[in-house]
Order: structure tokens, then C-alpha cells, then sequence
């Protein structure tokens, strides 16, 4: 992660919709269209040394790619820590302006503390894409095989309704399919093969898994253990006051990291895989098996963490 190494004069928050934009450079909110032209000739205009915005379930992407094309540095801020930080400030309104304006409030209080938003690797990118589709494949063909299994379907539904569900489910095995294969074919290409091998090297993580770990944290290896750990939401924070001891618990993070790893980590409970050791001294030491797997997830990303870290290191 890069970060300013001066505090910004001037800086540029942005609120983004789907069809307009909402623009604050410190003096005058402005709305404009949310099309890569207009956002260009805005862009060229300004005099700014940061900009602002938040993820916007992709309606935001337009906007970082003219920023990285004029070289203007930009944020894409935790949505969860900027609502925060205006709830802070006492602020109860919302709107498009006043979120615009708050960022700009925001950059300038924290541009030390925000990490600059930079391209990914298009591999990478590309396989952030087919493993999220997956997972919609997956959650889909679910869903419809518990309709299928439902006994209003079985009793009343009869051939034509069991038709349909067949139909449907031959699909999306068949898209399931597909996807595996462009997965597969992705993770040997030259940027991701050497992680691939290293991820699927430890027992208990196959292809599949390793492909969704590495596109939920492309930063394993670049990180130290307890970052890993807490990108992960796998670090349990405290909760002390005073003599009060509460209960650790994690919190934060990307939460989709400890569904894929519950399964690698089942297998260690089963007996299986590099960390039953560890397992069983937790179980031994009084731990609930519950507490127990997750310290094997947090075990397996630092794991993971320390080999790509030893990776990246070789090949420099």
C-alpha cells in the first residue's frame, strides 16, 4: 500500500450514483453526469491533491480510471469508517452534496492513514470476477435444489414442476462447469500459477479454494501476521473495561475469507491435513471446537501469508 507523503492543500470528494455524480472541491458542490467524458473535462479543471470516493457497486470504476489516467491520487474509502467519521462530526443529513463534502473534511483530517487506490492485475481482476460468479452459481443452484426437495414441490408440483427444476438445475451445472474451466485455465497463467501451486501445496486446499482465497486476498505476502490475520476477520479483538475481561471475538475484515476456509479447516477436526496437532492441543487446552477452528483458519492464512511472503522474496 502507498500513502501521501505530504498533507493535501486542496481535495476532491465525490459521491457517486448511478447516473450523476456529486463533486465538492472544497468550495462549490457540483452534480454532473457519471460518463468518462464529462468526468474528464471536470478532472482537467481541478486543482486538487487527493480524491475521495467510495465503492459504489462499480459505478465508481469510470471515475478511478481518469484519476489514473491525469496521475490524480485517489482513496476509495471504507464505507462503514467514512459513515462513522461524519456520524463523528455530528452530522444527520444526507445527501449527495453533503457526503461529497464530508470526504473532503475526511481526506484532510486522515490523508495520512489512507491507503491510494491502484489498478489490479488484470489476471487478478479477472479472477475476482469468475470466483464471485461462481459463487452466485453455486448459491443459485442451491436454493433451487431445496425448492426441488421441498415437499410441496414433490406432492403437488408432479412431472411439470419436477421438469422445471431439472431443467434449471442441468443449467447451472453446466455454467458451474464452465466457469471451473476458465478458473482453472486462469490460475495457470504466468501471474498466478507460482501462488496456486504454493496455496494448493498445503493439504486440504484444492484448486477451488485456493482460486478463491487468492482473489479475496491478493495482498497475502505482502502483509505481516497480524494484518493477515485481521484482513482476513479472523484476529479476535478484546473487549476489557475497567476489570472486566469480556469475551474475544473477531470482527471486521472480509468476512467471505472465513466461509472459504471453514472447510480446509474442518479437515484438521476430521483428523486430517497439516494442522491437526494444533487441533487437538486447542481441544486438549480446553477450547470449544468452535474457538478451535477458527485459530486453524487464522493459522491457515498466516501460514499461507509466510510462504507467499518467502515467495515474493526468492523471486526479487
Amino acid at each position: 500500500m502507498t500513502f501521501l507523503h505530504h498533507p493535501p492543500c486542496r481535495c476532491l470528494g465525490v459521491d457517486v450514483a448511478k447516473d450523476t455524480i456529486a463533486v465538492f472541491d472544497g468550495r462549490i458542490a457540483t452534480v454532473i453526469p457519471n460518463q468518462r467524458k464529462q468526468i474528464r473535462h471536470f478532472l482537467r479543471k481541478c486543482d486538487v491533491d487527493l480524491v475521495i470516493c467510495e465503492p459504489t457497486g462499480g459505478y465508481e470504476i469510470i471515475l478511478m480510471e481518469e484519476c489514473r489516467g491525469l496521475k490524480l491520487p485517489l482513496h476509495r474509502a471504507d464505507t462503514r469508517k467514512l459513515k462513522a467519521f461524519i456520524r463523528s462530526r455530528g452530522r444527520l443529513g444526507k445527501s449527495d452534496a453533503i457526503d461529497a463534502r464530508e470526504m473532503v473534511a475526511y481526506g484532510l483530517e486522515r490523508w495520512a492513514t489512507l491507503p491510494l487506490w491502484h489498478a489490479e492485475d488484470p489476471c487478478e481482476a479477472r479472477l475476482k470476477a469468475l470466483v464471485r460468479r461462481r459463487a452466485d452459481l453455486v448459491a443459485m443452484r442451491v436454493a433451487e435444489q431445496n425448492r426441488a426437495k421441498a415437499p410441496s414441490a414433490r406432492e403437488l408440483g408432479g412431472r411439470d414442476l419436477a421438469a422445471t427444476f431439472k431443467a434449471l438445475l442441468t443449467v447451472l451445472n453446466r455454467q458451474i462447469v464452465l466457469v471451473d474451466k476458465a478458473i482453472s485455465a486462469l490460475m495457470r497463467s504466468a501471474s498466478l500459477v507460482q501462488r496456486a501451486r504454493t496455496a494448493t501445496a498445503m493439504k486440504g486446499i484444492g484448486e477451488t479454494t485456493a482460486a478463491a482465497l487468492i482473489a479475496a486476498i491478493p495482498e497475502l505476502g505482502k502483509m505481516d501476521r497480524k494484518q493477515a490475520a485481521a484482513l482476513a476477520g479472523l484476529a479476535p479483538h478484546p473487549n476489557e473495561s475497567g476489570n472486566k475481561i469480556g469475551y474475544r471475538r473477531m470482527r471486521g475484515g472480509r468476512p467471505a475469507v472465513r466461509t472459504i476456509l471453514f472447510m480446509p479447516a474442518m479437515q484438521a477436526a476430521q483428523g486430517r491435513g497439516e494442522f491437526v496437532e494444533f487441533y487437538k492441543r486447542l481441544i486438549h487446552n480446553g477450547k470449544k471446537p468452535i474457538v478451535a477452528l477458527a485459530a486453524v483458519m487464522r493459522k491457515i492464512v498466516i501460514t499461507l501469508n509466510a510462504r507467499f511472503r518467502d515467495q515474493l522474496s526468492q523471486q526479487s
